[in-house]
């Protein structure tokens, strides 16, 4: 047997695991999903809200499976190994970290949580070993990265098992940095555990999913964890948003705990901090000022949200040792992630922009962006999903009508929910700004109607999906792309026009 190799009797020393079967068994690999288990693979069978992973078990057996590990008793009889635990989601990632060889610990791994700016910053972060000539790993709500080779993504922050598997394949390939999106409810199912952070960055905290956290305590509490030890170890630096108040109150009490903070800002006092901003259609810039020099930094991105996402790319650069030209470099040239103030561009001399934003506080963010660079109307087209939080709803209307000219309110992704229903919710909120606004929960015509209605100097705002090529409807899924959509509006408009 390899030094190396990692056995049954290993894990269930670590898992605190009742072993059935051989305990010099080896594994090779975790998987959660049955369908990735081959030889030498434990299968972890979890069972969630939606389907027992139990039920898959004869069907990793026949695949030459190891054996199982499972909150259940061994069945009797059963022939592999098998590993009953209390708690499978935080036994995952000890099982999975150690089958890997904890490929946290050959990376400088960032990790950046908050309610908003996550996906266009951890971009921002992974353009700045690839301007040293590095290759990088990420992942993200958009996509899962290995240098060049892009995957789309499955979820925002991927099981523990499937992140420690990156890792190590990153490892393989030559990458010193990874950068991954930690979110609030990945943190709390331990998705994150035995993940050894060189670098932590907290962006901001506002609501959002409370139709899983119940409270704003418990969301700020779930997103902690990236910081204060309960992941497995605290981050090696932390990178923070001092402008936030939460963040104000994180940093303290890291520093109060003799940990490593930069603090970045706008509006406060901080390591890295920008002055000076102006914005347009194609892009800002601002006077940027660190410890190791002011630069004047030009971006292709848009809005003063997307100064904070620079600001802490820069924070996080410096924290991993790169130099000060080197980010400044890569920021220059970054132009962040699909469907974050996204423009579909075309002949008119109107804009239409596609954005990701689905709380009331992003949409402010991005209404507010698109003030600062538009003379004329902001026609916004927004909705709610379904099945989702619904204390949000009417504070997006609100949103929406606060800053708009004129408000479309339509379908996101109902799923089982009545459409209309949603649209109400969120209309309650709409009123209360007594601006102009019309239902049509057709998500398609109510895109084709308000480009459309767009006049010069213009903005038409789709809001809402952003990245997202599909809309769920009921328990199905369709292909749907805003960009595309707007695209046809768009053809159909300049066909109008011409004839």
């Amino acid at each position: 047997m390899n030094a190396e190799n990692v056995t049954a009797g290993t894990i269930a020393r670590l898992t605190a695991a009742r072993l059935s079967g051989d305990p010099a068994t080896v594994i090779s690999d975790i998987s959660h999903d049955s369908r990735r288990v081959g030889p030498g693979g434990l299968f972890a069978a979890v069972s969630g809200a939606v389907f027992d992973a139990h039920k898959f078990v004869p069907q990793v057996i026949s695949q030459r499976a190891a054996g199982v590990i499972s909150e259940r008793v061994a069945p009797e009889g059963f022939a592999g190994v098998w590993l009953q635990v209390e708690d499978i989601r935080k036994a995952m990632p000890v099982a999975a970290a150690e089958v890997q060889h904890h490929p946290s610990r050959e990376l400088q791994l960032v990790g950046i949580t908050g309610t908003n700016g996550k996906t266009t910053t951890a971009y921002l972060i992974a353009s700045i070993p690839e301007q040293a000539g590095e290759p990088v790993a990420m992942t993200g709500t958009v996509e899962y990265r290995l240098g060049k080779v892009r995957r789309k993504a499955d979820r925002t922050t991927p099981e523990a098992p499937d992140m420690q598997r990156l890792l190590r394949e990153a490892v393989g390939i030559g990458c010193r940095t990874a950068v991954m999106e930690c979110s609030s409810q990945a943190m709390d199912f331990h998705r994150c555990d035995e993940l050894e952070y060189a670098v932590a960055v907290f962006t901001n905290l506002t609501r959002d999913h409370l139709d899983y956290h119940k409270t704003m305590e418990n969301y700020w509490y779930a997103k902690l964890r990236l910081f204060d030890g309960r992941l497995g170890t605290r981050p090696r630096a932390s990178v923070i948003n001092v402008d936030d108040p939460k963040g104000v109150e994180l940093a303290e009490s890291l520093e109060r705990d003799g940990l490593k903070v930069i603090r970045y800002a706008l509006n406060s006092d901080a390591d890295v901090k920008a002055t000076n901003a102006e914005f347009s259609l194609k892009g800002m810039e601002f006077q940027l000022t660190t410890a190791s020099g002011t630069r004047d930094l030009h971006s292709p991105l848009v809005g003063p949200p997307h100064v904070y996402n620079t600001l802490a790319a820069v924070a996080s650069g410096l924290a991993l040792g790169y130099d000060l030209d080197v980010i400044s470099a890569a920021l220059e040239e970054c132009t962040g992630a699909p469907g974050r103030f996204e423009r579909v561009h075309h002949s008119g001399d109107f804009a239409v922009v596609v954005d990701y934003a689905h709380s009331d506080d992003a949409l402010l963010n991005v209404l507010r962006t698109a003030r600062e660079v538009v003379k004329g109307r902001i026609i916004t087209v927004f909705g709610c999903g379904g099945d989702r939080d619904r204390s949000k709803r009417a504070p997006m209307g609100e949103a929406a009508g606060s800053l708009s000219d004129v408000v479309i309110l339509t379908s996101d992704n109902p799923r089982t929910e009545d459409p209309e229903q949603i649209l109400s919710d969120a209309e309650v909120g709409i009123k209360k700004t007594g601006k102009p606004y019309s239902k049509i929960a057709d998500r398609s015509e109510a895109i084709h109607q308000a480009i459309h209605e767009a006049g010069s100097g213009d903005l038409v705002l789709i809001a809402g999906k952003g990245h997202e090529d599909y809309q769920i409807i009921g328990r199905e899924t369709f292909h749907f792309d805003d960009k595309e959509v707007a695209r046809k509006a768009l053809d159909r408009r300049e066909s109008i026009l011409i004839s």
